[in-house]
């Protein structure tokens, strides 16, 4: 190797590793990892301790946080159907093709009753999806039910 080309490769490295050791001193979890706790509470349906955790977090600006608190408030004993929508809203502006906020605004809109803009959401993950896409089977899933059931809501099984 040349003088040169080893010179920058040596000036690349140092320049990296102050920047490893700069971020070691403003080190966060990452966002999956912070939401790990809230995602466990989810699963397991307790609701109160998701929101709780979730709140704790209060990742505003996360794409994932905000998806997370409209499925937690929809889904939760006293469901806010206002507030889940003011979340994916949020969550989509973020990241307008984050599936998951897709997929849960379309059963909410199922919820109250407006099929146009659920299918408006089923057709942005049918652009953004490759198969197999859970989300998008599954907003299929809960449009196909809702068409069956004369245009009603029916939670999945």
């Amino acid at each position: 190797m040349n003088k040169t080309l080893a010179s920058g490769c040596a000036a690349v490295l140092a320049a990296l590793a102050m920047q490893a050791a700069q971020a070691a001193d403003t080190f966060s979890a990452p966002p999956t990892l912070q939401l790990a706790a809230a995602r466990s509470q989810i699963a397991a349906k307790n609701w109160p301790a998701a929101l709780a955790e979730l709140e704790r977090v209060k990742d505003t600006r996360s794409a994932d946080w905000n998806n997370l608190m409209g499925y937690t408030v929809r889904k939760g004993p006293n469901p806010d159907y206002a507030a889940a929508g003011r979340y994916y809203d949020a969550a989509l502006r973020i990241d307008p093709m984050h599936r998951g906020a897709l997929e849960y605004s379309g059963e909410l809109f199922l919820i109250l009753g407006d099929l146009p803009r659920a299918e408006e959401r089923q057709a942005r993950l049918t652009k953004i999806c490759t198969v197999p896409c859970e989300e998008l089977e599954d907003l299929q899933a809960a449009i196909a039910r809702y068409k069956a059931a004369g245009n009603k809501y029916v939670p999945q099984p």
